[in-house]
Protein backbone atom coordinates (compact mmCIF):
# COMPACT_ATOMS: atom_id res chain seq x y z
CA UNK A 1 0.00 0.00 0.00
CA UNK A 2 1.36 3.39 -1.00
CA UNK A 3 1.15 6.52 1.14
CA UNK A 4 -1.52 7.92 -1.21
CA UNK A 5 -3.63 4.75 -0.89
CA UNK A 6 -3.27 4.80 2.88
CA UNK A 7 -4.37 8.43 3.05
CA UNK A 8 -7.43 7.59 0.91
CA UNK A 9 -8.24 4.65 3.18
CA UNK A 10 -7.88 6.72 6.34
CA UNK A 11 -10.13 9.42 4.87
CA UNK A 12 -12.82 6.84 4.08
CA UNK A 13 -12.42 5.29 7.55
CA UNK A 14 -13.00 8.68 9.14
CA UNK A 15 -16.08 9.20 7.01
CA UNK A 16 -17.45 5.77 7.93
CA UNK A 17 -16.58 6.34 11.58
CA UNK A 18 -18.75 9.48 11.52
CA UNK A 19 -21.71 7.25 10.63
CA UNK A 20 -21.50 5.75 14.13
CA UNK A 21 -23.03 8.98 15.42
CA UNK A 22 -25.95 8.97 12.99
CA UNK A 23 -29.58 8.60 13.95
CA UNK A 24 -31.68 5.84 12.39
CA UNK A 25 -33.27 8.52 10.20
CA UNK A 26 -29.82 9.59 8.96
CA UNK A 27 -28.98 5.97 8.17
CA UNK A 28 -32.24 5.41 6.29
CA UNK A 29 -31.67 8.51 4.14
CA UNK A 30 -28.15 7.29 3.36
CA UNK A 31 -29.39 3.82 2.40
CA UNK A 32 -32.10 5.24 0.14
CA UNK A 33 -29.61 7.52 -1.60
CA UNK A 34 -26.94 4.84 -2.09
CA UNK A 35 -29.45 2.19 -3.19
CA UNK A 36 -30.90 4.59 -5.78
CA UNK A 37 -27.40 5.33 -7.11
CA UNK A 38 -26.53 1.61 -7.24
CA UNK A 39 -29.69 0.68 -9.11
CA UNK A 40 -29.36 3.54 -11.60
CA UNK A 41 -25.75 2.56 -12.31
CA UNK A 42 -26.70 -1.10 -12.77
CA UNK A 43 -29.57 -0.27 -15.12
CA UNK A 44 -27.32 2.00 -17.20
CA UNK A 45 -24.28 -0.27 -17.41
CA UNK A 46 -25.34 -3.90 -16.89
CA UNK A 47 -27.31 -5.62 -19.68
CA UNK A 48 -28.36 -8.31 -17.19
CA UNK A 49 -30.01 -5.95 -14.71
CA UNK A 50 -31.87 -4.14 -17.49
CA UNK A 51 -33.62 -7.42 -18.22
CA UNK A 52 -33.65 -8.92 -14.70
CA UNK A 53 -35.43 -5.89 -13.23
CA UNK A 54 -37.50 -5.09 -16.32
CA UNK A 55 -40.73 -3.43 -15.23
CA UNK A 56 -39.45 -3.22 -11.65
CA UNK A 57 -37.02 -0.31 -11.84
CA UNK A 58 -39.24 1.80 -9.57
CA UNK A 59 -40.29 -1.06 -7.28
CA UNK A 60 -39.16 -1.34 -3.65
CA UNK A 61 -36.10 -3.47 -2.95
CA UNK A 62 -38.10 -6.28 -1.33
CA UNK A 63 -40.10 -6.79 -4.54
CA UNK A 64 -37.03 -7.38 -6.72
CA UNK A 65 -36.01 -10.91 -7.77
CA UNK A 66 -33.27 -12.76 -5.89
CA UNK A 67 -29.85 -13.19 -7.45
CA UNK A 68 -28.43 -16.62 -6.65
CA UNK A 69 -24.79 -17.60 -7.07
CA UNK A 70 -25.79 -19.96 -9.90
CA UNK A 71 -27.57 -17.15 -11.75
CA UNK A 72 -24.65 -14.79 -11.12
CA UNK A 73 -22.09 -17.18 -12.60
CA UNK A 74 -24.36 -18.13 -15.51
CA UNK A 75 -24.82 -14.46 -16.45
CA UNK A 76 -21.48 -13.07 -15.25
CA UNK A 77 -20.49 -11.50 -18.60
CA UNK A 78 -23.83 -9.66 -18.78
CA UNK A 79 -23.80 -8.53 -15.14
CA UNK A 80 -20.33 -6.99 -15.12
CA UNK A 81 -20.39 -3.28 -16.00
CA UNK A 82 -16.94 -3.10 -17.62
CA UNK A 83 -17.75 -4.65 -20.97
CA UNK A 84 -14.08 -5.56 -21.56
CA UNK A 85 -14.13 -8.06 -18.68
CA UNK A 86 -14.97 -11.69 -19.43
CA UNK A 87 -15.46 -14.48 -16.93
CA UNK A 88 -13.23 -16.87 -18.87
CA UNK A 89 -10.37 -14.35 -18.76
CA UNK A 90 -10.80 -13.84 -15.01
CA UNK A 91 -10.90 -17.60 -14.43
CA UNK A 92 -7.67 -18.00 -16.41
CA UNK A 93 -6.15 -15.16 -14.41
CA UNK A 94 -7.06 -16.87 -11.13
CA UNK A 95 -5.57 -20.18 -12.30
CA UNK A 96 -2.28 -18.45 -13.11
CA UNK A 97 -2.06 -16.47 -9.86
CA UNK A 98 1.03 -17.21 -7.78
CA UNK A 99 0.65 -14.10 -5.65
CA UNK A 100 -1.91 -11.34 -5.15
CA UNK A 101 -2.22 -9.30 -8.33
CA UNK A 102 -4.76 -7.24 -10.30
CA UNK A 103 -6.27 -8.22 -13.62
CA UNK A 104 -5.65 -5.66 -16.38
CA UNK A 105 -3.56 -3.83 -13.80
CA UNK A 106 -6.78 -2.45 -12.31
CA UNK A 107 -9.28 -4.91 -10.86
CA UNK A 108 -8.79 -6.83 -7.63
CA UNK A 109 -10.07 -10.40 -7.88
CA UNK A 110 -11.37 -12.79 -5.25
CA UNK A 111 -13.25 -16.05 -5.33
CA UNK A 112 -15.26 -18.21 -2.97
CA UNK A 113 -13.98 -21.70 -2.25
CA UNK A 114 -16.95 -23.45 -3.78
CA UNK A 115 -17.86 -25.36 -0.61
CA UNK A 116 -21.53 -25.20 -1.64
CA UNK A 117 -20.68 -26.79 -4.99
CA UNK A 118 -20.14 -23.65 -7.08
CA UNK A 119 -17.39 -21.06 -6.99
CA UNK A 120 -18.31 -17.39 -7.11
CA UNK A 121 -15.88 -14.95 -8.73
CA UNK A 122 -15.88 -11.23 -7.93
CA UNK A 123 -13.98 -8.18 -9.19
CA UNK A 124 -13.55 -4.73 -7.64
CA UNK A 125 -12.14 -1.47 -8.97
CA UNK A 126 -9.78 0.58 -6.73
CA UNK A 127 -12.60 2.66 -5.24
CA UNK A 128 -14.63 -0.44 -4.37
CA UNK A 129 -11.51 -2.07 -2.94
CA UNK A 130 -10.92 0.91 -0.65
CA UNK A 131 -14.46 0.38 0.66
CA UNK A 132 -13.64 -3.27 1.31
CA UNK A 133 -10.48 -2.32 3.21
CA UNK A 134 -12.43 0.23 5.23
CA UNK A 135 -15.06 -2.40 5.96
CA UNK A 136 -12.40 -4.77 7.27
CA UNK A 137 -10.82 -1.95 9.31
CA UNK A 138 -14.12 -1.10 11.01
CA UNK A 139 -13.90 -4.18 13.22
CA UNK A 140 -10.49 -2.96 14.44
CA UNK A 141 -11.91 0.49 15.11
CA UNK A 142 -14.84 -0.86 17.11
CA UNK A 143 -12.45 -3.10 19.05
CA UNK A 144 -10.38 -0.04 19.99
CA UNK A 145 -7.23 -1.03 18.10
CA UNK A 146 -5.62 2.26 17.08
CA UNK A 147 -3.74 2.58 13.81
CA UNK A 148 -2.67 5.36 11.47
CA UNK A 149 0.23 7.30 10.03
CA UNK A 150 1.82 7.74 13.46
CA UNK A 151 0.88 4.38 15.04
CA UNK A 152 2.05 1.25 13.32
CA UNK A 153 -0.24 -1.77 13.39
CA UNK A 154 1.02 -5.35 13.36
CA UNK A 155 -1.67 -7.75 12.18
CA UNK A 156 -1.44 -11.54 12.09
CA UNK A 157 -4.04 -13.40 10.02
CA UNK A 158 -4.17 -17.17 10.39
CA UNK A 159 -6.47 -18.40 7.64
CA UNK A 160 -5.24 -18.88 4.09
CA UNK A 161 -2.52 -17.55 1.82
CA UNK A 162 -4.36 -18.63 -1.34
CA UNK A 163 -3.87 -15.54 -3.53
CA UNK A 164 -7.46 -15.31 -4.77
CA UNK A 165 -9.08 -15.51 -1.33
CA UNK A 166 -10.30 -12.15 -0.08
CA UNK A 167 -8.50 -12.30 3.27
CA UNK A 168 -5.22 -12.88 1.44
CA UNK A 169 -5.90 -10.01 -0.98
CA UNK A 170 -6.82 -7.69 1.92
CA UNK A 171 -3.69 -8.68 3.81
CA UNK A 172 -1.46 -8.08 0.82
CA UNK A 173 -3.15 -4.74 0.12
CA UNK A 174 -2.67 -3.49 3.68
CA UNK A 175 0.90 -4.68 4.11
CA UNK A 176 3.16 -1.63 4.26
CA UNK A 177 5.45 0.26 6.58
CA UNK A 178 2.30 1.56 8.28
CA UNK A 179 0.49 -1.78 8.60
CA UNK A 180 2.72 -4.83 8.89
CA UNK A 181 0.79 -7.97 8.06
CA UNK A 182 1.77 -11.55 8.73
CA UNK A 183 -0.32 -14.06 6.80
CA UNK A 184 -0.15 -17.68 7.92
CA UNK A 185 -1.80 -20.64 6.27
CA UNK A 186 -3.88 -22.50 8.83
CA UNK A 187 -2.93 -25.82 7.19
CA UNK A 188 0.63 -25.36 8.46
CA UNK A 189 1.69 -27.34 11.50
CA UNK A 190 0.64 -25.81 14.79
CA UNK A 191 4.30 -25.79 15.86
CA UNK A 192 5.19 -23.64 12.85
CA UNK A 193 2.25 -21.28 13.41
CA UNK A 194 3.16 -20.81 17.09
CA UNK A 195 6.80 -20.14 16.23
CA UNK A 196 5.91 -17.47 13.68
CA UNK A 197 3.40 -15.74 15.94
CA UNK A 198 5.87 -15.70 18.84
CA UNK A 199 8.43 -14.06 16.59
CA UNK A 200 5.99 -11.53 15.14
CA UNK A 201 4.14 -10.46 18.33
CA UNK A 202 0.95 -9.09 16.67
CA UNK A 203 -1.15 -6.27 18.11
CA UNK A 204 -4.14 -7.73 16.27
CA UNK A 205 -4.87 -11.44 15.72
CA UNK A 206 -7.50 -12.70 13.26
CA UNK A 207 -8.35 -16.28 12.38
CA UNK A 208 -11.05 -18.81 11.80
CA UNK A 209 -12.94 -19.38 15.05
CA UNK A 210 -11.73 -22.98 15.28
CA UNK A 211 -8.11 -21.94 14.82
CA UNK A 212 -8.54 -19.20 17.44
CA UNK A 213 -9.61 -21.90 19.86
CA UNK A 214 -6.50 -23.96 19.06
CA UNK A 215 -4.23 -20.92 19.48
CA UNK A 216 -5.88 -20.02 22.79
CA UNK A 217 -5.14 -23.53 24.03
CA UNK A 218 -1.51 -23.15 22.93
CA UNK A 219 -1.34 -19.89 24.90
CA UNK A 220 -2.90 -21.43 28.02
CA UNK A 221 -0.48 -24.36 27.88
CA UNK A 222 2.50 -22.02 27.55
CA UNK A 223 3.76 -22.73 24.05
CA UNK A 224 2.32 -19.55 22.51
CA UNK A 225 3.31 -16.27 24.16
CA UNK A 226 1.67 -13.27 22.50
CA UNK A 227 -0.36 -10.33 23.83
CA UNK A 228 -2.77 -9.14 21.12
CA UNK A 229 -4.89 -6.09 21.86
CA UNK A 230 -7.80 -7.77 20.06
CA UNK A 231 -8.65 -11.25 18.82
CA UNK A 232 -11.01 -11.47 15.84
CA UNK A 233 -12.91 -14.65 14.94
CA UNK A 234 -14.64 -15.20 11.60
CA UNK A 235 -15.87 -17.77 9.07
CA UNK A 236 -17.03 -20.33 11.64
CA UNK A 237 -19.47 -20.48 14.54
CA UNK A 238 -18.01 -18.79 17.62
CA UNK A 239 -19.31 -20.72 20.62
CA UNK A 240 -19.46 -19.64 24.25
CA UNK A 241 -16.93 -22.34 25.17
CA UNK A 242 -14.42 -20.91 22.67
CA UNK A 243 -15.09 -17.42 24.05
CA UNK A 244 -14.26 -18.65 27.55
CA UNK A 245 -11.01 -20.25 26.40
CA UNK A 246 -9.92 -17.08 24.55
CA UNK A 247 -10.84 -15.02 27.60
CA UNK A 248 -8.67 -17.30 29.73
CA UNK A 249 -5.75 -17.08 27.29
CA UNK A 250 -5.67 -13.33 26.66
CA UNK A 251 -7.89 -11.78 29.36
CA UNK A 252 -10.33 -10.41 26.79
CA UNK A 253 -13.41 -11.41 24.86
CA UNK A 254 -12.93 -12.15 21.17
CA UNK A 255 -14.55 -9.94 18.55
CA UNK A 256 -16.98 -11.94 16.44
CA UNK A 257 -16.91 -10.87 12.78
CA UNK A 258 -19.43 -11.84 10.12
CA UNK A 259 -18.07 -11.37 6.61
CA UNK A 260 -18.27 -12.84 3.12
CA UNK A 261 -16.24 -12.69 -0.07
CA UNK A 262 -19.13 -10.97 -1.81
CA UNK A 263 -19.59 -8.20 0.75
CA UNK A 264 -16.43 -7.96 2.91
CA UNK A 265 -17.63 -7.14 6.43
CA UNK A 266 -21.34 -7.60 7.10
CA UNK A 267 -21.40 -7.18 10.87
CA UNK A 268 -19.13 -7.32 13.90
CA UNK A 269 -19.12 -6.87 17.63
CA UNK A 270 -17.85 -3.79 19.41
CA UNK A 271 -16.07 -3.71 22.76
CA UNK A 272 -19.41 -3.97 24.60
CA UNK A 273 -20.11 -7.43 23.09
CA UNK A 274 -23.87 -6.96 22.83
CA UNK A 275 -24.24 -8.79 19.53
CA UNK A 276 -23.00 -8.01 16.04
CA UNK A 277 -23.81 -4.60 14.57
CA UNK A 278 -24.74 -4.79 10.90
CA UNK A 279 -22.81 -2.47 8.56
CA UNK A 280 -26.05 -1.03 7.23
CA UNK A 281 -24.31 1.98 5.70
CA UNK A 282 -22.46 -0.39 3.35
CA UNK A 283 -24.72 -3.43 3.02
CA UNK A 284 -28.50 -3.86 3.16
CA UNK A 285 -29.20 -7.22 4.79
CA UNK A 286 -32.50 -9.10 4.63
CA UNK A 287 -33.01 -12.12 6.90
CA UNK A 288 -35.42 -14.42 5.05
CA UNK A 289 -36.89 -17.93 5.05
CA UNK A 290 -36.62 -20.51 2.26
CA UNK A 291 -39.29 -18.62 0.27
CA UNK A 292 -37.39 -15.31 0.52
CA UNK A 293 -39.94 -13.92 2.97
CA UNK A 294 -38.67 -11.75 5.81
CA UNK A 295 -38.44 -13.49 9.19
CA UNK A 296 -39.25 -11.68 12.41
CA UNK A 297 -36.54 -10.42 14.78
CA UNK A 298 -35.74 -13.15 17.29
CA UNK A 299 -36.23 -15.93 14.70
CA UNK A 300 -33.43 -17.65 12.80
CA UNK A 301 -33.43 -17.10 9.06
CA UNK A 302 -32.84 -19.85 6.52
CA UNK A 303 -30.57 -17.54 4.55
CA UNK A 304 -29.88 -13.87 3.93
CA UNK A 305 -30.10 -11.53 0.96
CA UNK A 306 -27.46 -8.81 0.66
CA UNK A 307 -27.36 -5.64 -1.41
CA UNK A 308 -23.83 -4.25 -1.52
CA UNK A 309 -24.26 -0.48 -1.74
CA UNK A 310 -20.72 0.23 -2.97
CA UNK A 311 -20.68 -2.49 -5.66
CA UNK A 312 -20.36 -1.16 -9.19
CA UNK A 313 -18.12 -3.39 -11.32
CA UNK A 314 -20.22 -6.45 -10.45
CA UNK A 315 -23.38 -5.03 -8.87
CA UNK A 316 -24.94 -7.23 -6.20
CA UNK A 317 -28.63 -6.53 -5.55
CA UNK A 318 -30.54 -8.99 -3.36
CA UNK A 319 -27.77 -11.55 -3.66
CA UNK A 320 -28.39 -14.82 -1.80
CA UNK A 321 -26.04 -16.11 0.90
CA UNK A 322 -26.75 -19.37 2.73
CA UNK A 323 -25.93 -18.08 6.23
CA UNK A 324 -28.55 -18.49 8.94
CA UNK A 325 -28.69 -15.53 11.34
CA UNK A 326 -30.99 -14.09 13.97
CA UNK A 327 -31.78 -10.39 14.17
CA UNK A 328 -32.10 -9.24 17.78
CA UNK A 329 -35.67 -8.59 18.91
CA UNK A 330 -34.32 -6.19 21.55
CA UNK A 331 -33.54 -3.48 18.99
CA UNK A 332 -30.43 -1.33 19.27
CA UNK A 333 -28.24 -2.43 22.18
CA UNK A 334 -25.62 0.34 22.14
CA UNK A 335 -25.29 3.94 21.02
CA UNK A 336 -24.49 2.75 17.50
CA UNK A 337 -27.36 3.31 15.03
CA UNK A 338 -27.01 -0.11 13.40
CA UNK A 339 -29.35 -3.07 13.75
CA UNK A 340 -27.96 -5.85 15.94
CA UNK A 341 -27.91 -9.52 15.07
CA UNK A 342 -27.56 -11.96 17.96
CA UNK A 343 -25.54 -14.66 16.27
CA UNK A 344 -24.70 -16.61 13.13
CA UNK A 345 -25.59 -20.27 13.46
CA UNK A 346 -23.95 -21.58 10.29
CA UNK A 347 -24.89 -22.17 6.68
CA UNK A 348 -27.72 -24.05 5.03
CA UNK A 349 -25.19 -26.58 3.68
CA UNK A 350 -24.26 -27.45 7.28
CA UNK A 351 -27.80 -28.15 8.46
CA UNK A 352 -28.20 -31.85 9.23
CA UNK A 353 -31.67 -33.20 8.44
CA UNK A 354 -32.60 -36.33 10.38
CA UNK A 355 -35.78 -38.36 10.47
CA UNK A 356 -38.04 -37.29 13.32
CA UNK A 357 -40.23 -39.46 15.49
CA UNK A 358 -43.25 -38.26 13.52
CA UNK A 359 -41.60 -39.23 10.25
CA UNK A 360 -41.04 -35.62 9.22
CA UNK A 361 -37.44 -34.37 8.91
CA UNK A 362 -35.89 -32.55 11.85
CA UNK A 363 -33.36 -29.80 11.08
CA UNK A 364 -30.31 -29.78 13.36
CA UNK A 365 -28.37 -26.53 13.01
CA UNK A 366 -24.57 -26.26 13.33
CA UNK A 367 -24.61 -24.46 16.67
CA UNK A 368 -26.32 -27.52 18.23
CA UNK A 369 -23.27 -29.67 17.48
CA UNK A 370 -20.79 -26.93 18.41
CA UNK A 371 -22.40 -26.38 21.80
CA UNK A 372 -22.44 -30.10 22.62
CA UNK A 373 -19.07 -31.13 21.20
CA UNK A 374 -17.03 -28.40 22.86
CA UNK A 375 -17.99 -29.80 26.26
CA UNK A 376 -15.81 -32.86 25.58
CA UNK A 377 -12.03 -32.96 26.20
CA UNK A 378 -10.81 -33.37 22.61
CA UNK A 379 -8.51 -31.16 20.53
CA UNK A 380 -10.57 -31.47 17.38
CA UNK A 381 -13.83 -32.95 16.11
CA UNK A 382 -15.94 -33.32 13.01
CA UNK A 383 -19.56 -34.40 12.51
CA UNK A 384 -20.19 -36.54 9.42
CA UNK A 385 -23.77 -37.40 8.57
CA UNK A 386 -24.31 -40.88 7.14
CA UNK A 387 -27.51 -42.46 5.77
CA UNK A 388 -30.12 -44.05 8.04
CA UNK A 389 -30.08 -41.44 10.82
CA UNK A 390 -26.42 -42.11 11.52
CA UNK A 391 -23.95 -39.53 12.86
CA UNK A 392 -20.24 -40.35 12.72
CA UNK A 393 -18.08 -38.25 15.05
CA UNK A 394 -14.37 -37.95 14.28
CA UNK A 395 -12.27 -36.91 17.29
CA UNK A 396 -8.64 -35.81 17.47
CA UNK A 397 -6.48 -35.77 20.59
CA UNK A 398 -8.92 -37.00 23.22
CA UNK A 399 -7.79 -36.72 26.83
CA UNK A 400 -6.95 -39.82 28.87
CA UNK A 401 -10.32 -39.75 30.61
CA UNK A 402 -12.35 -39.39 27.40
CA UNK A 403 -14.77 -42.26 26.85
CA UNK A 404 -16.46 -42.93 23.51
CA UNK A 405 -19.54 -44.17 25.34
CA UNK A 406 -20.01 -40.84 27.17
CA UNK A 407 -20.06 -38.92 23.89
CA UNK A 408 -22.33 -41.45 22.20
CA UNK A 409 -24.82 -41.36 25.06
CA UNK A 410 -24.83 -37.57 25.47
CA UNK A 411 -25.20 -36.83 21.76
CA UNK A 412 -27.87 -39.51 21.27
CA UNK A 413 -29.91 -38.16 24.17
CA UNK A 414 -29.54 -34.57 22.91
CA UNK A 415 -30.74 -35.54 19.43
CA UNK A 416 -33.67 -37.48 20.84
CA UNK A 417 -34.48 -34.33 22.83
CA UNK A 418 -34.80 -32.59 19.45
CA UNK A 419 -37.51 -35.14 18.48
CA UNK A 420 -35.13 -37.14 16.28
CA UNK A 421 -36.03 -40.81 15.79
CA UNK A 422 -33.47 -42.89 17.69
CA UNK A 423 -30.18 -42.02 15.99
CA UNK A 424 -27.04 -44.09 15.61
CA UNK A 425 -23.95 -42.24 16.88
CA UNK A 426 -20.49 -43.63 16.11
CA UNK A 427 -17.15 -42.32 17.37
CA UNK A 428 -13.95 -42.66 15.35
CA UNK A 429 -10.56 -41.56 16.68
CA UNK A 430 -8.33 -40.04 13.98
CA UNK A 431 -4.91 -38.42 13.89
CA UNK A 432 -6.05 -35.28 12.07
CA UNK A 433 -8.97 -33.70 10.24
CA UNK A 434 -8.92 -32.86 6.56
CA UNK A 435 -8.69 -29.18 5.56
CA UNK A 436 -10.20 -27.42 2.59
CA UNK A 437 -8.03 -25.62 0.06
CA UNK A 438 -8.50 -22.45 2.15
CA UNK A 439 -7.41 -24.13 5.36
CA UNK A 440 -10.88 -24.44 6.85
CA UNK A 441 -11.93 -27.59 8.65
CA UNK A 442 -15.57 -28.18 7.77
CA UNK A 443 -16.71 -29.36 11.19
CA UNK A 444 -20.13 -30.47 10.00
CA UNK A 445 -20.58 -32.47 6.82
CA UNK A 446 -24.25 -32.92 6.10
CA UNK A 447 -25.61 -35.25 3.45
CA UNK A 448 -26.33 -33.34 0.27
Amino acid sequence: MTLVQLVQLLALRRKIHSHDRWSREDLKRHQDKELKALREYAYSNSPFYKEFHKGLTESPLEELPVLTKAKLMENWDKIVTDRSLRLSDVQDFIKSMKEVNRINGKYYVSSTAGSSGLKGIFVYDPKEWTSILASNARANDWAGVKAGLTKRLKVAVVSTTTPWHQSAVVGASLNSRFVETLRIDSTNSIESIVERLNGFQPRSLASYAGMARTLALEQVEGRLNISPEAVFCASEVLTEDTRKLIRKAWKQDPINVFAATETAGIASECRMHHGLHIYEDMVILEAVNENNEAVKPGEFSDKILVTVLFSRTLPLIRYELSDSIRISKDGLKTDLPFTTQDEVQGRMEEVVKLEGRSGAPVRIHPNFFHNHMEAFPVKGWQIVQEPNNTIRVLVVGPSDDFLDSNLIGALSDALIGQNVRTPTVQVERVQSLAHSQLGKTFLIKALR
